[in-house]
């Protein structure tokens, strides 16, 4: 999968839907981000990118000092005060310089991303340290962005198909065992759910056994089925409310008990 590609597209897309807030006298709130406003989700991601970028431009193979030195985000000073993300002033504009310095670090981040190869060591939060694991996880991230901004300003366009059926598979493979760790989630008890994709031929068989998270085969027996589009299913799985466009079969108390298993960060 061209991750690069799909990471500018996305990015390009959630600069576009966050411009026609930009004139608005204040920015809109953000309903799958509670206590965000639209330049609350720029700041974020915009940090990310030039946070992956650094990480991928020295080829850093340790985690980056987080301390006070924070001119390697070119943030003006006005901006500065509303870090962490969270704190924009309430009932403000969101400010086009803030769009340019966004779409700056979303294109120097794509020009990395095109010039690294994939294999490439890299530290990543991750036991996948290389430049394709941000390649990857950097796409889907800017992806579900993109259909929060466009969420906040309009109605959100499905996320694309492919990328998203890759989502739905990275999410087992890779964010559902951070977060369980991070969280110090309870141990599973052989809970088993069954994704279902109902615009392709993909399932997902996923059990939590004690602290592990476990693909089976889809053909085992399950405790609860739950189809929907890709998009839909990993929209679910990164916690958007788009569960009334799912079908679930079987014990549907483990429709939220999922994300007690796989508790958000």
């Amino acid at each position: 999968m061209d991750y690069a590609g799909h990471f500018q597209q996305e990015a390009a897309a959630f600069e576009a839907a966050a411009r026609q807030a930009a004139g608005a006298e204040a920015a809109p709130a953000v309903p799958s981000c509670p206590g965000w406003v639209l330049t609350d989700l720029v700041l974020h991601l915009g940090i990310v990118h030039r946070l992956v970028a650094r990480i991928i431009g020295e080829r850093m193979q340790q985690p980056p000092a987080m301390g006070g030195d924070r001119s390697w985000l070119s943030l003006a000073e006005e901006w500065g005060g509303w870090l962490p993300p969270g704190r924009a002033p309430e009932g403000s504009p969101l400010p086009g310089a803030l769009l340019d310095w966004f779409g700056a670090g979303a294109a120097d981040l794509a020009e990395r991303f095109r010039a690294a190869e994939p294999g490439e060591p890299v530290w990543t939060w991750s036991p996948d340290h290389s430049v394709g694991f941000w390649q990857r996880m950097q796409a889907i991230e800017a992806a579900v962005h993109r259909w929060d901004a466009e969420n906040a300003v309009g109605t959100a366009r499905p996320l694309d198909a492919a990328l998203a059926a890759d989502a739905v598979g990275q999410t087992f493979e890779v964010m559902a065992p951070m977060r369980r760790a991070v969280a110090k989630a309870p141990r599973g008890q052989g809970e088993r759910f069954l994704f279902r994709r109902t615009d392709g031929p993909q399932t997902w068989a996923v059990r939590f056994d004690g602290e592990s998270v476990r693909l089976d085969a889809p053909g085992e027996p399950h405790d609860i089925q739950i189809s929907g589009t890709a998009s839909d299913l990993a929209l679910f799985l990164w916690q958007r409310k788009v569960a009334d466009r799912l079908e679930v079969q079987g014990d549907t108390s483990l429709l939220s008990g999922y994300f007690v298993l796989v508790p958000p960060l």
